[in-house]
């Protein structure tokens, strides 16, 4: 399983392996970019913070977090920061656009 996050009006389209969801959920934004409308968020701005957030825990102790690089080879610790910061760049470029999760 993997997450195809696209935000309506075509801005931006990522795709990211499920197998780093330990890793999203130690940093507490699994849901956040997993299952968004769960906690009520719809709009690219609504998750700004969140993201951000998680994006400081990820930078701060990535010794910690690479414990959490999935056996199987497939996503790293790397690549799930630059997935978080690429996404939460495109967000904050386009606050108002809608959030559309394809898992």
């Amino acid at each position: 399983m993997s997450l195809d996050v696209t935000l309506l009006s075509e801005t931006y389209t990522a795709n990211i392996t499920h197998n780093l969801n330990k890793m999203a959920m130690e940093a507490d934004i699994y849901k956040v970019l997993w299952r968004p409308e769960e906690l009520g968020y719809s709009r690219a701005w609504e998750i700004i913070n969140p993201l951000s957030e998680g994006l400081v825990k990820l930078l701060e102790d990535p010794e910690h977090y690479k414990t959490f690089n999935p056996t199987n080879g497939w996503g790293r610790y790397e690549d799930f920061v630059s997935f978080v910061n690429k996404y939460l760049n495109a967000c904050r470029a386009t606050p108002n656009a809608t959030i559309h999760i394809s898992r």
